[in-house]
């Protein structure tokens, strides 16, 4: 049986729930609750890693672990970049580039192992290390990129978040009406959400003078935890039924 979520609307919407929601709690840990960015690095590797080894060890896929994973490689990237491009002084944009560099290096070893990138049919051990590394990579270089169009480009906030999300706009028309592999589009598309929610979550969290809307790390990740804990039960309910059908 497949083990990961298949790649619809409700996906995406969930994607880009999830990647907000690692912005604003990774930054609650960091810096509401002045954890610090490396304590706050190896407090969520380990959430990873515990959700992660709950994920491998199961047969298909399950909404709520996917979806906790998910979740702690949003969180995870966030004060691992963090960490790279503010404590140890890389800045975003070497930070980014750092990530880029690692991520296309992962994605090719993966293509070299498997022959393929696809996400559709993913039901063993190896490939879904891949997929999980990968995603890991994504969010956190999505850290990198989307505090690198906020803080050092001119953009700010909310224009950070507009150009990212014209540019998930135009690969969604890509996939529509263009020929361009379906693979490469989706990785794209999730590198390309993952700076979109940083930049959100930025603007909810900021205060209104660096040009966020002030609604605070605690209040933002409650309000996008309850929504994504509604998205996840139905996608579980329907899973459900279509198990029973099938």
């Amino acid at each position: 049986m497949k083990k990961v979520a298949e790649v619809t609307l409700v996906f995406w919407i969930m994607k880009i729930c999830a990647t907000t929601l690692g912005e604003t709690a990774g930054d609650m840990l960091s810096m509401t609750f002045n954890i610090g960015y490396g304590l706050s690095s190896i407090i969520l590797i380990g959430f990873f890693i515990a959700t992660l080894i709950a994920q491998l060890s199961v047969k298909k896929y399950i909404p709520v672990l996917y979806w906790l994973v998910i979740i702690a490689t949003s969180t995870a990237g966030t004060t691992m970049s963090d960490f790279m491009d503010r404590t140890l002084g890389l800045g975003y944009a070497t930070g980014a580039s750092i990530l880029a560099i690692m991520l296309v290096s992962m994605l090719f070893v993966w293509y070299k192992s498997e022959g393929s990138l696809s996400v559709t049919d993913i039901k063993n051990f190896r490939p879904e290390m891949f997929y999980w590394i990968t995603i890991l990579i994504s969010n956190t270089l999505g850290t990198a990129l989307g505090d690198y169009l906020a803080d050092d480009s001119g953009l700010g906030f909310s224009g950070g978040a507009f150009l990212i999300g014209s540019l998930i706009l135009i690969t969604a028309l890509l996939h529509f009406f263009s020929k361009i592999s379906n693979v490469i589009l989706f990785w794209i598309a999730f590198v390309l959400t993952r700076p979109f929610g940083a930049t959100f979550g930025d603007l909810l969290t900021k205060s209104t003078d660096k040009g966020g809307l002030d609604l605070g790390t605690i209040g933002s990740s409650a309000v996008l935890f309850g929504v994504l804990t509604l998205l996840i039960f139905y996608v579980s309910v329907k899973l459900h039924r279509e198990r029973i059908v099938t």
